[in-house]
């Protein structure tokens, strides 16, 4: 049996001057100078106002908000980058852990680590391993914060090469439900290693990360794009293509509104179109070979790959995807892409509302899938791919055709789904969403969580309610 979430009470103002008294970092509340900054979050469709934003300065800080919370029973929220389409880096009311201030990234290129505290953006990351020329899997945009990144599993550009993000995490210290600071690895508390790959904010702060990092300088990178009226026919053979590719091809299938700016051709400005975003990590020299099918399928209105590093590839699509905007989110793991999923696709695709609107099919076969079922929290290593339908614009008078065509899509796809999602693209939908995107990992996440957090202190999140 699981425990149920309890409502629990704000944060009075005597609170907030205890936690100023006991932390090295600012305690930002309601009526400060700079509040509605530090409340804003990456989705602009949620606005949330919490009783205090503590900005940790170090890992005792984060230690004393923690006890602070097992005392008084108020909410609490973790955040690192900042960027849960669902708003999870806040709540109402209660106590933000902010680890925006703990973002230094140490690398020891000799032995191809680095060493990641948990508020690091992806572009931290890649700034700290580039001179070394390494690198670590991770998403699509270097705005996203390490920690949701890697706690929720971490795939982007690079997975079918190297893996998920936590196939590449050794080790990571978390701060528990009870205050105190263990270290999570196949050695020490091996059962929380397993959870957080995966298992996502539910088992405690983690305020550092330890990775192994791969040899990857430079790929061979960007778009190759199609009309409308060639969706289908690439979609098909896209489907047939990636699965049988070697690991060094990475690309996700997108419907997209090409941006008004360079490099873009102007005749494709603001055309809806077809689209897949490389990333071939093989031999610059072979790419023309390598990609020889993807142009005979039928001639695209863009091929335009380049060799770049990888900091450029994960940061090349930032600008489109800026803090605040409007966003709504739904996706699904999927094992197959019939006909009848393949016609849904183009349907729906071809109706966004919005030019920043999307839909992406990531592959997580390759690498990814060779890692064992049980090995990780993550429960869907069988997926071919994972599917992200993202509703996106500046202008809030929009939100309710955001999330109309974001559910229309999904709820078109669903029923040609495994049934779960990535947990990173969750928005709020329920406790049986969660039991899906977990199958039969659930309830040993539960007995894991019942263990470390009894009390289910930290359940704001794609929450595991623990085990009774």
């Amino acid at each position: 049996m699981e425990r149920t979430v309890q409502r629990r009470p704000g944060l009075p103002s005597e609170g907030v001057e205890q936690l100023r008294a006991s932390l090295r970092g600012p305690v930002i509340a309601p009526g400060d100078s700079g509040y509605d900054d530090a409340r804003k979050l990456y989705n602009g469709m949620i606005d949330k106002r919490p009783g205090a934003v503590a900005r940790c300065a170090d890992v005792a800080d984060v230690v004393a908000c923690v006890d602070f919370v097992r005392r008084t029973g108020v909410d609490l929220a973790v955040r690192g980058g900042g960027h849960s389409g669902a708003g999870l880096g806040s709540v109402d009311a209660g106590l933000v852990i902010d680890l925006s201030s703990m973002r230094t990234v140490q690398v020891d290129s000799e032995k191809r680590i680095a060493h990641v505290q948990g508020g690091a953006l992806l572009r931290d990351v890649d700034n700290a391993t580039a001179e070394s020329g390494l690198a670590l899997p991770m998403g699509v945009l270097s705005t996203t914060g390490i920690g949701g990144l890697t706690l929720g599993g971490g795939m982007g550009n690079l997975t079918r090469t190297l893996g998920l993000t936590i196939d590449s995490l050794i080790e990571a210290e978390v701060v528990l439900a009870d205050g105190s600071r263990v270290t999570a690895s196949d050695r020490e508390n091996s059962d929380l290693y397993w959870a957080i790959r995966g298992g996502s904010g539910n088992f405690g702060v983690v305020t550092r990360f330890t990775f192994r990092l791969h040899p990857v300088r430079s790929v061979v990178f960007g778009p190759t794009l199609w009309h409308l009226d060639d969706a289908a026919e690439v979609l098909r053979f896209y489907r047939e293509y990636m699965p049988s590719a070697p690991d060094s091809v990475n690309g996700y299938f997108a419907f997209l509104t090409v941006p008004p700016v360079p490099p873009f051709p102007e005749e494709l400005h603001l055309q809806k179109m077809a689209g897949i975003a490389w990333c071939y990590t093989g031999d610059p020299d072979r790419a023309d070979e390598v990609f020889k099918p993807v142009l005979a399928v039928r001639k695209p209105a863009l091929h335009g790959i380049m060799t770049v590093p990888v900091s450029a590839m994960n940061a090349a699509f930032d600008p489109l995807y800026p803090p605040g905007t409007q966003q709504y989110w739904r996706a699904d793991f999927v094992g197959s892409i019939p006909d009848e999923a393949v016609e849904l696709n183009v349907e729906h695709g071809s109706r966004m509302p919005t030019p920043q609107c999307t839909s992406h099919i990531y592959p997580v076969d390759g690498a990814a899938r060779r890692v064992g079922k049980d090995d990780t929290a993550w429960a869907y290593r069988d997926a071919t791919w994972s599917q992200v339908y993202f509703a996106v614009d500046p202008d809030p008078t929009k939100a309710d055709s955001l999330k109309k065509w974001s559910v229309d899509f999904y709820e078109a796809l669903h029923p040609y789904s495994m049934g779960g999602a990535y947990v990173n693209f969750m928005m709020d939908e329920g406790q049986e969403r969660v039991r899906a995107t977990y199958r039969d990992h659930y309830d040993r996440l539960a007995r894991i969580k019942a263990r470390y957090d009894p009390d289910n202190l930290f359940h704001v999140n794609q929450n595991i309610l623990p085990a009774r």
